[in-house]
């Protein structure tokens, strides 16, 4: 598979002499990084228009595809202190030129010369897991909320997490102290589970083992982690069951700070109301109570009156949906955000501060999308094809009733585009009413751009199968501190790899050896004395290297050695990944997302260069 994270740093650290390929760096060494366009922001352009393909998965449909986009006419826009060019065809000093000597293309490419000394690599960068063709899309989508509208932290949260309190005390009972709690959004990260049942926070690898685990703000030891996760015979934890909650997006970080503040509240004593109550029933309230924020003005009427102070300007925002449109490339919005937020916030984002009534009612913003959903009702959206779709009148936010596909097909056989004219402001509906709308025939035509893993990555893909986006912003800051780190994760690498090494050749002198002869039992005791050393020094490392991306946490990408289980979803579900909506208008329709070859455990050891294949029968 290919790995993701921030292995293109250990690819460029590969490029200048580091070659691990096993363990806990190499594995990351095949994850291919997509570099964004220089910073002038004028466009790669190719003078020859490319095969066309059938679907946004086909990027290389033969074998010599690679060499035709090579051989085409290519006007590059670089910067002169970086690149050597050399005209006439060859490599000047290039980091290819041996392998262009190899593979026979000596002579055959115009422009690899003029690739730079060292491959640039961007925090602003979109990754990719699984190939994909913008050519071939007939539609982007965007969620609203953290994809294309950013929120100020913590500022936007406080808004939520404050409302929650004064419900959970004045109208749920809860004690008046509750009204000092302090919001923390630093404490919490993306990827995490909450144990309801349990007052617990989790941690996991990709194979479901529990790494790091608290009880409100108490950690929960090695011993008693293990056996209410790891030690239960009678059933294997899938961490899907109804009492477990993943942290799939940003918003649920008040959740998070609220129910630990609660447990440990709970658990001091003290509290009668409390202590009738089970940890399930409180994150429930919680949850109840947050909805409640986002459904009755708390939230959106202050966002309203201040949005500069919640709200995150991107300036490369309308740029990017521009390009899209003029492109070709049909651009809807689809938000779970009911209409008169959609409105503020669009309205802000647009003209770049807050505006009037009369200036908001006319939702100039809206010229930038071909279709609008609004009060989706996602992941629902996507899985009940009996949705209601309304239209929304602009000036009023008032809902009028359609009868969605019916009304398309009586219009004839423009009926798409023809209702369209009459508004193109919805709210509700489903999947089919904008399949419908927008002329898709197939879910690859659409590649949908949001933050939430589960409602706009996972069941979009697996449901209806479209391409996927997945947002972060919190990646720029990972990719940093993992770049400042990399030393150390260098020889966390190597020191596996050797402690690895070590273990081989003990297990070669337990099987050829007398296990009887003294000098024999010395060397393993000897051995094994240096392994328990290497742990150590291993364990004190890999602590230090997670603490520098979250002090509690860790690194968001990795539990322990393995891969998180965030992770894992965001490899095998988000087809793309980056920080910003607004990276993607850093790109030409024309590019192509591509991986590089896939690799598993074998291919990685022997990939390495120290590494001699013995194929001798050990028997």
């Amino acid at each position: 598979m290919a790995k993701l994270a921030i292995g293109f740093l250990f690819f460029l650290s590969n490029e200048v002499g580091n070659h691990g390929v096993e363990g806990f760096v190499g594995r990351r060494s095949i994850f291919r990084p997509l570099s964004v366009l220089p910073s002038s922001g004028r466009e790669i352009i190719t003078s020859e228009s490319r095969r066309a393909m059938s679907s946004s998965y086909d990027i290389d449909s033969d074998e010599e595809a690679e060499q035709r986009i090579g051989e085409s006419s290519v006007n590059t826009v670089v910067e002169s202190s970086a690149v050597t060019t050399n005209v006439n065809g060859g490599s000047s000093g290039g980091r290819y030129d041996d392998l262009i000597v190899e593979v026979g293309l000596e002579g055959k490419l115009k422009h690899v010369g003029s690739l730079p000394k060292k491959r640039r690599a961007s925090c602003y960068d979109i990754f990719c897991n699984r190939e994909l063709k913008q050519e071939k899309l007939t539609a982007v989508g965007f969620d609203m909320d953290y994809t294309l509208a950013q929120y100020q932290q913590p500022a936007f949260d406080k808004l939520a997490f404050d409302g929650a309190k004064e419900k959970l005390v004045n109208k749920l009972g809860y004690p008046k102290e509750v009204l000092d709690f302090e919001y923390d959004h630093k404490r919490w990260t993306r990827g995490l589970i909450i144990d309801t049942e349990r007052g617990n926070f989790l941690k996991i690898d990709r194979h479901k083992y529990v790494r790091v685990a608290y009880h409100g703000f108490e950690e929960i030891s090695s011993g008693t982690r293990k056996a209410l996760y790891s030690r239960n015979f009678n059933k294997v934890e899938s961490f899907s069951e109804k009492s477990y909650v993943n942290m799939d997006t940003l918003f649920q970080f008040v959740d998070a700070q609220l129910f630990a503040l609660l447990i440990d509240m709970k658990d001091q004593g003290g509290y009668d109301f409390l202590d009738f109550k089970t940890y399930g029933e409180i994150y429930r309230h919680i949850r109840e109570s947050v909805d409640l924020c986002h459904r009755d003005g708390v939230i959106k009427d202050e966002v309203a009156r201040n949005p500069e102070k919640y709200i995150v300007l991107d300036k490369g925002m309308i740029p990017m949906l521009r390009r899209y449109r003029e492109a070709g490339i049909k651009v809807f919005l689809l938000t779970n955000s009911f209409w008169e937020y959609t409105s503020t916030a669009m309205n802000y984002l647009y003209h770049g501060k807050r505006v009037d009534d009369e200036l908001q009612k006319k939702n100039e913003w809206t010229e930038l999308f071909d279709l609008c959903i609004a009060g989706s009702c996602k992941p629902a959206f996507m899985l009940d094809p009996y949705l209601q779709l309304f239209r929304v009148n602009m000036q009023d936010g008032s809902l009028k009733n359609t009868d969605g596909i019916y009304d398309i097909d009586a219009l004839g056989p423009n009926g798409a585009e023809e209702f369209l004219k009459i508004g193109k402001v919805f709210q509700g509906g489903n999947w089919q009413h904008l399949h419908k709308m927008l002329g898709i025939r197939s879910g690859d035509e659409i590649l949908y751009v949001g933050d939430h893993l589960y409602a706009d990555v996972l069941r979009s893909k697996r449901t209806l199968g479209w391409r996927s986006l997945f947002i972060m912003p919190e990646l720029e800051e990972e990719i940093c501190v993992f770049d400042e780190t990399l030393p150390l994760r260098n020889k966390i690498e190597r020191l596996r790899r050797m402690r690895d090494e070590l273990e081989l050749n003990a297990e070669e002198i337990r099987r050829l050896g007398d296990l009887n002869d003294p000098k024999v039992q010395r060397t393993l005791e000897e051995m094994h004395e240096d392994d328990v050393i290497i742990k150590s020094a291993l364990s004190t490392m890999l602590e230090q290297w997670h603490a520098s991306f979250h002090p509690i946490w860790g690194a968001m990408f990795n539990a322990g050695y393995q891969d998180s289980r965030f992770a894992f979803y965001v490899e095998n579900y988000a087809c793309l990944y980056t920080s910003r909506a607004s990276n993607l208008g850093l790109t030409s329709k024309n590019r192509s997302f591509r991986t590089t070859m896939e690799s598993v455990p074998h291919d990685k050891i022997l990939a390495h260069r120290d590494v001699r294949l013995d194929t001798t029968d050990p028997w």
